[in-house]
């Protein structure tokens, strides 16, 4: 039997999974390290805590699993996208990882845009300039720290950190490159015209390879110190949601996932690269070769039925606690008791501002048809069906790209709700099912792990042998035009409202 790792470089920990060829969790083992904010708006990490809980989670499957490590044939690595490292001659750490959530980039987002201008950025790197993204925290540095950057030798991305500690090999994959806004996202290589705009030297970063390819062997150093056997293949990986995507089935045209977190996630394969050139949805390389990905995002999916919870459902927890079972449960029961269009009333998601569409970080949550008969389960059924709204939105802007979605994934928390999935098929007008395994983005890159080393033949076939389907929710026919009617009604008030939200923030 091989055996494949799969190590997953998260924002809050580090958890490493051992599978079976066939997909079967042998040992799973996460490790926690924090987050620093020196300053509002600012985030980072320190790469140590990556490399040292990399190091305890291997160590700690291997023991756990009583595999013997000549039967491990490959590590995968996904990792959280657009995190800074930067190492010097000597490939030390040169400051702390700026990591993707810090928001200090502002003045280097506009910079951005004078020096390339948006409409070619978005052609080039497939995406508009972005507060969150590698090359404007690069910039950053550049225009804030001189003495830094004045070291700097190599630019690499948090898993690829990790790859280098194992390997000793500068590299990525076009996966996580597609979240730098370095790399020419249509020819999937590093863009000689950005990089001479940002007077960025290409020799700091690393190799681009396909994210199923080999990128590097284990050394004998990492090797001895993990338990594995050197000369153990090291793939390319993938970023948390490329690898995410694998490790759901999402491989061919018209496989999509939706993730309802805090934030939501729309995100379909695609063969052909597709650009929204209003920057609404992000378009990146996909882990399978020759492929693409495109992602909507709404800001606060699962964030509004906390905030609904967290304020007006206390009645609802405490009689959960004596039931032994979740408050969403609970208030899941009392909104399905409301029909459709929740009796004329139709909730905003924007609690955070707005992603996908709208590009508005002044667009704020609006209850729309509140009336003296409503009570607290149509308010609540009102948020289930707005944060659906806003992902049929992302799933609008890919259907005017020309890319199919008709067999969608549910993960997330919010996935495992049975009216929300009902609610996403009735809306999306397909099939939305979980899958059976909920590793995701470890399993993704184990998989990728086993393509690299000759287990299965494609990415596609490799999901084919190991993702399996759990619940499938179809769409009910009489619910699609029942929806249909509400979510153009609901299309029609962000842009009523689009100048009030603006002028609501100035005062």
């Amino acid at each position: 039997m091989a055996y494949i790792l799969g190590v997953d470089c998260g924002t809050s920990g580090t958890k490493t999974v051992l599978f079976d060829e066939a997909g079967k969790v042998m040992a799973s083992k996460t490790i926690e390290y924090p987050m620093y904010q020196p300053k509002n708006g600012y985030a980072e990490q320190d790469p140590a805590d990556w490399v040292d809980a990399m190091k305890g989670t291997v160590k700690a499957v291997m023991a756990q699993s009583g595999v013997k490590k000549k039967e491990v044939k490959g590590i995968g690595i996904s990792g959280q996208m657009h995190g800074l490292v930067m190492l010097d001659k000597n490939n030390k750490v040169l400051r702390r990882s700026i990591i993707w959530c810090d928001q200090r980039t502002a003045n280097e987002v506009e910079q951005m845009n004078r020096i390339v201008g948006r409409e070619k950025l978005i052609e080039i790197t497939a995406n508009p300039a972005l507060t969150g993204w590698t090359a404007a925290k690069i910039l950053w540095v550049k225009n804030n720290e001189p003495e830094i950057y004045s070291q700097v030798r190599h630019i690499l991305l948090p898993k690829d950190y990790l790859r280098f500690v194992l390997t000793q090999e500068y590299a990525t994959e076009v996966s996580d490159a597609s979240g730098m806004q370095l790399l020419d996202v249509p020819n999937r290589r590093w863009s000689d015209e950005i990089l001479s705009a940002f007077e960025i030297d290409k020799a700091w970063l690393g190799k681009v390879y396909e994210s199923c390819e080999v990128t590097g062997t284990l050394t004998k150093k990492m090797a001895d110190e993990l338990g594995l056997c050197e000369g153990t293949v090291v793939v390319g990986g993938a970023g948390d949601n490329a690898a995410a995507a694998i490790g759901t089935g999402v491989a061919k045209d018209g496989k999509a996932f939706t993730t309802i977190g805090t934030s939501g996630v729309v995100f379909a394969h695609t063969s052909q690269v597709s650009i929204d050139p209003k920057g609404r949805v992000h378009t990146c390389c996909a882990a399978v070769p020759n492929s693409w990905h495109v992602m909507g995002v709404t800001q606060g999916a699962g964030l509004s039925l906390k905030w609904f919870r967290d304020n007006f459902c206390s009645a609802e927890k405490e009689t959960a606690k004596y039931m032994g079972v979740d408050e969403y449960y609970l208030m899941d029961k009392q909104a399905e008791t409301v029909p459709i269009g929740a009796n004329r009333l139709l909730y905003l998601p924007y609690l955070m501002g707005e992603r996908t569409p709208h590009l508005d970080p002044d667009a704020r949550g609006v209850f729309f048809g509140l009336s003296a008969m409503h009570t607290k389960k149509e308010m609540l059924r009102a948020v289930l069906e707005g944060v659906s709204y806003s992902l049929r939105d992302c799933v609008e802007v890919f259907r005017e790209m020309d890319i199919d979605v008709s067999d969608m994934m549910a993960c997330g928390g919010g996935g495992t709700s049975p009216l929300w999935r009902s609610m996403l098929a009735d809306l999306y007008n397909c099939p939305v099912k979980t899958v059976a395994s909920k590793e995701g983005p470890a399993l993704g890159v184990a998989l990728l792990a086993g393509v690299g080393a000759g287990i299965y033949s494609s990415v596609p076939e490799a999901c084919e042998a190991v993702v399996k389907t759990d619940k499938v929710q179809n769409p009910v026919a009489e619910n699609v035009p029942a929806y249909e009617s509400f979510y153009r009604l609901y299309t029609e008030i962000y842009p009523a409202l689009k100048v009030q939200f603006s002028k609501l923030a100035a005062l």
